[in-house]
């Protein structure tokens, strides 16, 4: 017997696929899916930063710490969405991972404009905080990517 998944989830989980409980088989595609959206960020941010280096757009995090991370998190959030296209999400799931890469710079931005934080504090601590924002997004749409 062979499985077929949707190529587009367009809506929200039918109630037969939330009657079920989460078994050891979903909780392993969510996870799978997990670590896809992880390679995918860096996989952006790796590929447009070489991009922007051959364009001569190179951000400092120390002299232009607004700048980097916006462009590092613009970087990121196209291959994640990429990504996520490719497996058949909708928009709305594609833009709230997006979101978790610049949802951190909400109170961090406020504390290096007056000088609590540097450029590299603000780095560090929104890199952390994106990986329990973006397990967030997916645990709100559980069964889609635990189906997708």
């Amino acid at each position: 017997m062979t499985q077929t998944t949707p190529a587009r989830h367009t809506g929200p989980p039918s109630s037969h696929s939330s009657s079920h409980p989460a078994g050891p088989r979903r909780w392993r595609r969510f996870a799978l899916h997990y670590l896809e959206m992880v390679v995918a960020m860096f996989a952006g941010m790796f590929a447009l930063g070489l991009l922007w280096s051959a364009l001569g757009i190179e951000l400092s995090h120390t002299r232009d710490p607004e700048l980097a991370y916006l462009l590092m998190a613009f970087d990121m959030s196209v291959g994640m969405a990429v990504w996520m296209r490719v497996r058949g999400h909708a928009w709305a799931a594609t833009l709230e991972m997006c979101g978790a890469m610049f949802v951190p710079v909400v109170p961090l931005f406020p504390l290096l404009w007056v000088g609590a934080i540097d450029g590299m504090t603000v780095m560090v601590l929104a890199h952390v905080a994106m990986f329990p924002l973006m397990l967030a997004a997916m645990l709100h749409r559980r069964d889609e990517y635990a189906h997708c």
